[in-house]
């Protein structure tokens, strides 16, 4: 297991444990991403699925219980601090938790049914139960699985804090 390291902001506030925010696509590595950004909103208003939320700190973050990201970019056209830029990796990946009615017993599909990418795969077992995987190559971290799930079992990690493969993190939505 990797051991988790708070964001530098976080960490100066006596957050030891906060997690990654899941900041806009396009957005720059952390620390240089909240120097840059200016907080003024134009992310938010330009996002077409109105996803782009404002964290404690009033920095953007996004909601996937709102909606799904379709990557138009149009939050990255608007940046005039260049905070988002099309260059920057997009690495979050769909996480499963244990609070999936799948994974309990009870017969929901509802994070399949709503992944496009097909990352969402169940695995049926004996009983009549079925297991949820997510094929981290596939999946785009688009977000349209989290607001459907039911239990809302679905949350967002970097692939290096992903419990599926065999690391500790997640940031809930």
């Amino acid at each position: 297991m990797t051991q988790h390291v708070p964001a530098k902001r976080a960490f100066l506030k006596g957050n030891f444990h906060a997690r990654a925010a899941l900041r806009p696509f396009g957005a720059m590595a952390p620390g240089a991403f909240e120097e840059s950004c200016t907080q003024c909103g134009a992310c938010a208003r330009a996002c077409p699925e109105a996803i782009i939320y404002r964290d404690s700190d009033g920095l953007p973050v996004l909601n996937f219980q709102a909606g799904e990201c379709t990557f138009c970019a149009a939050c990255i056209e608007v940046c005039d601090p260049q905070a988002l830029q099309m260059e920057q990796p997009w690495n979050w990946q769909a996480v499963i938790g244990q609070s999936c009615m799948s994974l309990n017993g009870i017969a929901c599909r509802a994070c399949e049914d709503h992944c496009d990418a097909r990352a969402i795969r169940f695995r049926l077992e004996t009983g009549g139960r079925a297991t949820p995987s997510i094929d981290q190559d596939s999946c785009t971290g688009c977000g349209a699985c989290a607001a459907p799930c039911p239990s809302n079992a679905i949350s967002f990690a970097l692939p290096a804090a992903n419990p599926n493969t065999a690391h500790d993190g997640g940031h809930p939505c």
